[in-house]
């Protein structure tokens, strides 16, 4: 497969701006890819489409504020620092990418907040864009975090829009978002609302959670024509006991397993043994899955609608057939369905 094969017609409306009124009320598309049909239903009809005992793996990463605004020193020039990762949390060093890049060197001074609050200083030119910041902050390191996230704005990408609004704090997040680390939200989970989890509950569906901390190289546009070559970005992941034995057990008793989005997909994927069973398993992973790629461990998936060319399109047609994945893509333009972070939903069976 080329780079070129997953381009289709998009235009800036089809995007998705604002989320639905509610989680579960966005559109969703079924595929059965054994009966080659396509239905168009509401999200939270989902349900009908399992039974008691089948599993659904869920990302329970957390999105953490990661974009801050503040200043250079002497010139007062305003830079803008995305957090990518903290690297040493004893002496408050961080990856972050830096805009405008071209004006920052090692040794610069960025203040950040009122009265200065955070101070950072550049030790490290790490990438083109990237930089490593060192934070000087002499309380704890709880009072730190806290002035850190409080300057923090909602990662929201900017292709969805430029301005955040009160609303994407909780609505750019899962309801099930635990664990803290991620700079971009698992969009798949964010249909999921209260009330379609107790019904899920209610019907006897199993649930399970997994955590890869989603980075911003899932965004990161791919630049070479043979995907071979293209390299993702390194994402932190935790596949615990728990999930690991509830994963195997519906495996071996036939059980659907559904993954909630791409990156659920690429943490199985990472996580499975050669006999087809999951490892508990902590670390980082660089997996690019896309066609021709035979799947272990999920029996369907629930994804959005993707951008040309984005590694995501590449791994939902590895799953669903590149044929039929890419003439849903063309109904789904036809349809009116909503693209992109905020937009609606793909269900594969």
């Amino acid at each position: 497969m080329k780079l070129s094969q997953y381009g289709y017609e998009f235009a800036p409306e089809m995007l998705a701006h604002h989320p639905a009124d509610n989680r579960d009320e966005s559109r969703l598309m079924v595929i059965d890819r054994a009966k080659g049909t396509i239905e168009h239903r509401i999200f939270k009809d989902i349900l009908d489409y399992f039974d008691e005992k089948d599993l659904f793996v869920f990302n329970d990463t957390k999105v953490f504020p990661a974009r801050l605004y503040g200043n250079k020193e002497k010139t007062g020039a305003e830079i803008e620092i995305f957090l990518l990762r903290e690297l040493n949390r004893e002496l408050r060093l961080w990856d972050v990418l830096v805009d405008p890049a071209r004006k920052i060197r090692i040794g610069n001074k960025l203040y950040f907040g009122d009265d200065d609050l955070l101070v950072a200083e550049v030790i490290d030119n790490t990438t083109s864009r990237g930089r490593t910041l060192r934070f000087l902050f002499d309380g704890s390191y709880e009072e730190f975090k806290q002035a850190l996230f409080a300057l923090g704005e909602t990662p929201l990408p900017k292709w969805v829009r430029e301005k955040v609004e009160p609303e994407d704090a909780e609505r750019y997040q899962t309801i099930f978002a635990a664990k803290e680390g991620a700079v971009a939200a698992p969009t798949a989970g964010m249909h999921f609302s209260k009330h379609l989890m107790k019904r899920m509950e209610i019907k006897g569906v199993d649930r399970t959670f997994v955590t890869l901390h989603v980075g911003l190289g899932n965004f990161r546009t791919v630049d070479v024509e043979d995907l071979s070559k293209h390299k993702m970005d390194s994402e932190q992941f935790i596949v615990d006991d728990e999930t690991a034995a509830t994963v195997n057990a519906a495996k071996r008793d036939g059980r659907k397993i559904v993954a909630i989005g791409t990156t659920v997909m690429r943490t199985l994927e990472t996580a499975v043994s050669t006999g087809g069973m999951i490892k508990p398993m902590e670390g980082w992973t660089n997996k690019f899955i896309f066609a021709p790629y035979d799947f272990s461990v999920a029996d369907a998936m629930v994804t959005n609608l993707h951008l040309p060319y984005s590694t995501q399109l590449m791994m939902v047609a590895a799953f669903g057939g590149y044929e039929t994945v890419m003439n849903a893509y063309k109904i789904a333009r036809e349809e009116g369905y909503r693209f992109g972070t905020y937009g609606d939903a793909m269900l594969i069976l």
